[in-house]
């Protein structure tokens, strides 16, 4: 039992001691893509991510200090100018919670630079942190500074990430250089407190109005709620993709000199 436990230790310690993980997972199927159809590619690939979600959560060796649900960022700042809404925007301290129940409905990577396009579905999200707005939505200024919080409900999020292959040793990485994130939803509750300086009937009044109106309001603050998602997501995925090689999600990926001699 005892040589059993040190054998157990011994074999983490090889699978993690270059700093990424070198044993695949064993949730993980690796996916070939040069030799099957996009489609068999992509029903493989999202079947990958949506595991790798699952065990994000419950905790994979190596990758402890990547978490999931709760998600936290620091600051976050949109200015806004078009339309019915004009608002410089910031949110501080923020706490995301939903991500848990990810549910991945596609992922495609593109075999000539390697970038992906994922749809993901999270039935309910909830965003929590402290706001500092000037500005108007709709009809209604909103001045203030205090605590607020925002549920999206049914969030369809499309996200595209872009990547750089290189290579660690004889492995092939992702490198994530940047996500953009586009989504809708089919409800939208929220509450900003401290509005008008703290008084009570109108702050209550206006977020009433607020959330009656949740559509043209959602249209407003889709930067905030957008950028909020795509700062999390390109965190989570740098920390995910430098530590997990691309050799594991994807069979037959190139080497970066390959890909790059072949695209030149």
């Amino acid at each position: 039992m005892i040589l059993h436990m040190i054998f157990s230790v011994l074999l983490l310690s090889i699978g993690t001691a270059s700093g990424y993980i070198t044993i695949k997972p064993s949730f993980l199927k690796t996916c070939p893509i040069m030799t099957v159809s996009e489609e068999e590619f992509t029903k493989c690939s999202t079947g990958d991510i949506q595991r790798l979600f699952e065990h994000l959560y419950t905790g994979i060796e190596g990758l402890e200090d990547v978490v999931v649900d709760p998600l936290k960022i620091n600051r976050i700042k949109v200015l806004q100018g078009a339309g019915p809404v004009s608002l410089n925007a910031s949110l501080s301290k923020v706490t995301v919670t939903g991500f848990r129940h990810t549910k991945v409905t596609e992922s495609k990577v593109s075999p000539k630079d390697f970038s992906w396009d994922t749809i993901f579905f999270l039935p309910k999200v909830r965003i929590e942190g402290i706001y500092s707005m000037q500005g108007r939505i709709l009809i209604i200024p909103l001045n203030g500074k205090g605590k607020c919080w925002l549920e999206p409900v049914n969030m369809n999020i499309r996200m595209h990430t872009k990547t750089k292959l290189i290579e660690r040793d004889s492995y092939v990485f992702y490198n994530v250089t940047g996500t953009k994130v586009e989504y809708d939803i089919s409800g939208l509750r929220l509450r900003f407190d401290n509005l008008f300086d703290g008084v009570k009937a109108l702050e209550d009044s206006t977020n009433a109005y607020l959330n009656e109106n949740w559509r043209p309001v959602n249209e407003g603050l889709k930067p905030v709620i957008a950028k909020t998602v795509e700062d999390i997501l390109l965190r989570m995925m740098k920390k995910i993709f430098d530590n997990i090689p691309a050799n594991f999600f994807v069979s037959d990926i190139p080497k970066p000199t390959e890909l790059y001699q072949r695209k030149n």
